[in-house]
């Protein structure tokens, strides 16, 4: 199978837009001072291994366990929604627990990384585009994660404290809006 490097820039371009990680630097930074770190290359990539698995097993995992991919997408809808409340009222919802969290694998790597935006975009990327082009697509995105990441400590100090305060509110309404338009376009299917 060959690579087409147009098909790997739009593929590329389809699913960063949708996973947003220049988007997701509030909630990184958020993150990070709830947890008090955030293993950069763990969660890339474990985010990474979660959007290769579901390009190849996606729709049958989702069958054997009795789901479609518009519950799926509802479900991750819900958890972003309640995530960018969190952003924009200043509030805790989730309950903090006893032993610090860590915010690596859930809520970074899933769902904000490989979230139900992510995951149903590539089962519609697999219908139009060869699997290398797509995986390609799919390691750079993580490369660009991993990299943003790394360098969100920096960014927070160049922003400052009301300038994060500032960006994890509007990014929050963004957020809550996007959990909106994916429980929507997805709930229509169930109904």
């Amino acid at each position: 199978m060959e690579l087409n490097y147009k098909d790997i820039l739009t593929t590329f371009m389809v699913l960063f837009a949708v996973i947003d990680i220049i988007g997701n630097i509030p909630i990184i930074i958020d993150l990070r001072k709830k947890a008090g770190h955030i293993q950069s290359e763990k969660a890339s990539i474990i985010a990474g291994f979660i959007l290769i698995t579901f390009l190849f097993i996606g729709e049958q995992l989702l069958s054997i366990i009795g789901l479609d991919v518009h519950s799926f997408a509802i479900a991750g809808s819900l958890v972003i929604f309640f995530i960018a409340l969190e952003m924009i009222l200043g509030i805790n919802i989730y309950k903090d627990e006893k032993s610090p969290i860590n915010a690596t694998v859930f809520p970074l790597a899933f769902p904000l990384i490989a979230g139900p935006g992510s995951l149903t975009t590539l089962l519609s990327l697999k219908a139009a585009f060869s699997n290398a082009n797509i995986i390609v697509a799919i390691i750079v995105n993580i490369i660009v994660i991993y990299i943003v990441l790394k360098a969100s400590s920096k960014i927070e100090k160049v922003i400052g404290e009301n300038g994060i305060g500032i960006i994890r509110k509007i990014f929050g309404v963004i957020l809550l809006a996007i959990s909106i338009k994916l429980f929507t376009s997805n709930i229509k299917f169930l109904l």
